[in-house]
């Protein structure tokens, strides 16, 4: 037994060291040279050793009442007296959890009413359901000392809490070792890279195309990004500040707060890509008229390659 506890001792120590390394390789990954495998390897030969058990058992049970049945039987004969099977396990189970009264015993709890031929019998309620009744009580008192007089384990908005704020320091961890790289809008110059462009327009159909449609056409809500009229400037700088800190107050969401830095500048480049592609049924022109920046290459070839 000391043996054992040591043995299990040595297997959590280890299995602790194991969950203090940044990368570790799970079970499946080398199922053969993983330290746990003889732990797993004895787990699995004892639970298949008390399976095969557990069936002997109920084997040679079933033999035994077979033959019990059988010895009542030749007992019953000899005394020439009708023989009564006994009831089985499971009858005998659901007989106790729900003390039931027989049918050819339901005279003994007549109470006597009856109306329209249904009689009124003095049934209890089942065993089963009183243990759980008093178990709900019982629950509800240790529920009571160790969560609200003890203060033993969290409340359900307590462990919320310390949940959110778990997953904000590993967030804050997670950004301190992968810095966000820093978007200097003053030295912002498009870029016609094809690798930034196809970024940007994915975060466009994924965010943008609501209301300024996947051609940036505009719709209702959005104006149209592909004419030489801006209601807050063109230019990259302009489109960028535009795409980061929104206009609220215009249905414009600033962006900034859920895109990073550099896919705010993909998705800006991208819409600055867009000027001049003239797409069908574009929406009325909005704002102030303002001289083209045509992009450094070809706005149409750009997003055919895309």
């Amino acid at each position: 037994m000391k043996k054992m506890m040591l043995l299990l001792a040595g297997l959590l120590t280890s299995a602790a060291v194991w969950a203090q390394e940044p990368v570790q390789k799970t079970f499946w990954d080398d199922p053969v040279n993983h330290p746990s495998a003889p732990l797993y390897a004895v787990l699995t030969f004892v639970l298949i050793g008390v399976v095969l058990v557990l069936l002997v058992a109920i084997v040679l049970l079933r033999a035994f009442n077979v033959l019990v049945e059988q010895a009542e039987k030749d007992k019953a004969k000899a005394l020439g007296v009708p023989y009564v099977p006994r009831p089985s396990f499971w009858s005998s189970l659901k007989q106790k959890l729900n003390n039931s009264v027989p049918i050819e015993h339901e005279q003994d709890i007549d109470m006597g009413h009856s109306f329209d031929g249904i009689r009124e019998l003095d049934n209890h309620l089942p065993p089963w359901w009183k243990w759980l009744f008093i178990g709900t009580i019982g629950w509800a008192a240790i529920y009571v000392v160790v969560f609200h007089f003890s203060a033993t384990l969290p409340l359900s908005i307590e462990e919320y809490q310390n949940e959110v704020a778990a997953a904000e320091l590993a967030k804050q961890r997670l950004l301190a070792s992968q810095p966000e790289a820093v978007i200097d809008v003053e030295k912002l110059e498009y870029n016609a890279d094809a690798a930034i462009l196809k970024k940007g327009q994915q975060i466009f159909e994924g965010n943008c195309v609501a209301c300024h449609r996947k051609d940036g056409g505009g719709n209702t809500i959005g104006p149209n990004l592909t004419d030489t009229y801006w209601l807050h400037g063109n230019g990259i700088k302009n489109i960028y500040t535009t795409v980061n800190g929104g206009f609220v107050e215009k249905g414009m969401p600033a962006w900034g707060k859920a895109l990073s830095p550099t896919e705010v500048r993909d998705v800006t480049f991208f819409v600055f890509s867009l000027q001049g592609t003239n797409p069908p049924n574009a929406k009325a022109p909005q704002g102030e008229l303002v001289e083209p920046v045509a992009p450094q290459t070809d706005s149409v070839a750009v997003r055919a390659s895309l």
